[in-house]
């Protein structure tokens, strides 16, 4: 049978090491440790569906959404709002409403939820905040939420310099509407949805960003005095799209970005034939990303990469050129995805979602397969996403192989 490379789907190592593993002569699973690096601390779902924070270059095993887990892998980012947790700090301004600090279970299983309960007045209710924006720099902003009678709109004090206006139903954890901006609300469990908010800015200058309560859908209303919502782990990162929660307490933090890399025993690739299967969720942001066999460069590898216009692309190049023309395949960055890409001189073949994308009869192919990454082979386009499954097989699987590993 292939030898077969096996990484995730139910697999993962359990403690600070991310397994690799391989069947090899006598069908005997081996685990073979990657090479893992990040310079900080950073937060992930655990088994259990909360959040928790692990150390430095300890792999991130993510179970939000996914009882098997998946390989958690982000770039650098950094969070500019510097009391995530406290939204009775002073540091928050508070606009006919009130807080009380601790008042519910969190996202992280402590008792340290505030509770923001608007007052009797006529108006908006509203938790916020002043900060800068870039023009032409797209954000992120999110918190968790919790309905205690209210709904949430996260929105910018002026739209014009941020593009961010969302409503959140948190009874039913859907978007109500996207008046700027893009939403999306994630299920965490207990009640609690995290409501994100992604806008580009449209000039340099500054402007709150608002936790505003809703009656229903409404904006300004008449308060009771008793009704209101949870708040819990708020973000303001810049990006396209919102990354794992980063705690503050007092100043900005930076989550370091994440590499993720292997070099099994010589002659464990196939060097002349076999397949590269990848399933993941990915990322999609401004600079290509992806995964790739290779010599430890650009000059032979097998590619499969992702880029900012949500597109699946992949080619082979061998000697420094290209004899597997590149590919490119929609791909939608809110599911994941699975890529098979076989090669073998006359008979490679690109299989995404169970259909044949692409074929090829080159003779050509690299040399020196020996490292696998989760970038380009000389480290550049690192991948970001959850990796639920990653194989490499030492010989050519049959089409109708493949078909059946890349059905969703």
């Amino acid at each position: 049978m292939a030898n077969t490379f096996k990484f995730g789907n139910g697999e993962w190592a359990v403690g600070k090491e991310t397994v690799l593993a391989y069947n090899d002569e006598n069908n005997n699973f081996k685990p073979l440790p990657f090479t893992f690096d990040r310079g900080s601390i950073a937060t992930v779902v655990n088994k259990d569906g909360l959040i928790e924070t692990v150390g430095v270059d300890e792999p991130r095993i993510d179970f939000l959404n996914n009882t098997k887990g998946h390989l958690l892998l982000e770039p650098s980012r950094q969070n500019l709002i510097t009391y995530s947790e406290e939204f009775d700090n002073a540091y928050w301004t508070k606009y006919d409403t009130s807080v009380t600090a601790n008042q519910e279970t969190s996202p992280n299983g402590s008792v340290t939820a505030d509770k923001i309960i608007e007052d009797t007045g006529a108006s908006t209710h509203i938790v916020g905040r002043v900060f800068s924006f870039t023009s032409g720099t797209t954000y992120s902003v999110s918190v968790f939420a919790k309905h205690n009678g209210r709904n949430l709109q996260i929105s910018a004090g002026n739209t014009n310099t941020w593009a961010g206006s969302v409503k959140f139903d948190l009874e039913n954890g859907v978007v109500l509407s996207e008046a700027n901006g893009t939403g999306k609300i994630e299920n965490f469990g207990n009640g609690w949805f995290r409501c994100i908010v992604t806008g580009t800015a449209g000039a340099t200058a500054s402007t709150n960003i608002n936790f505003g309560l809703l009656d229903n859908q409404t904006t300004s209303y008449t308060g009771d005095g008793t009704s209101g919502i949870y708040l819990w782990g708020a973000q303001h990162e810049e990006g396209s799209y919102a990354t794992s929660y980063i705690p503050t307490s007092g100043s900005a933090v930076t989550r370091s970005a994440e590499t993720c890399s292997q070099t099994p025993p010589s002659g464990i690739i196939g060097q002349t034939e076999g397949v590269l299967y990848f399933e993941s969720k990915i990322n999609a942001q401004g600079t290509y990303t992806g995964i790739t066999l290779s010599d430890g460069t650009t000059n032979n590898e097998i590619i499969i990469r992702f880029t900012s216009t949500d597109r699946i692309e992949y080619y082979l190049r061998s000697g420094g050129t290209q004899p597997i023309a590149e590919g490119t395949t929609l791909f939608d960055t809110d599911e994941y995805v699975k890529v098979a890409f076989a090669y073998k001189s006359g008979d490679s073949a690109v299989y995404i979602n169970g259909t044949q994308v692409t074929t090829s009869t080159t003779t050509t192919m690299p040399v020196s397969l020996t490292k696998i990454k989760m970038s380009r082979g000389n480290n550049t386009g690192v991948f970001s996403g959850k990796v639920k499954d990653l194989k490499v097989y030492n010989t050519r699987l049959s089409n109708s192989e493949l078909e059946t590993l890349t059905t969703l």
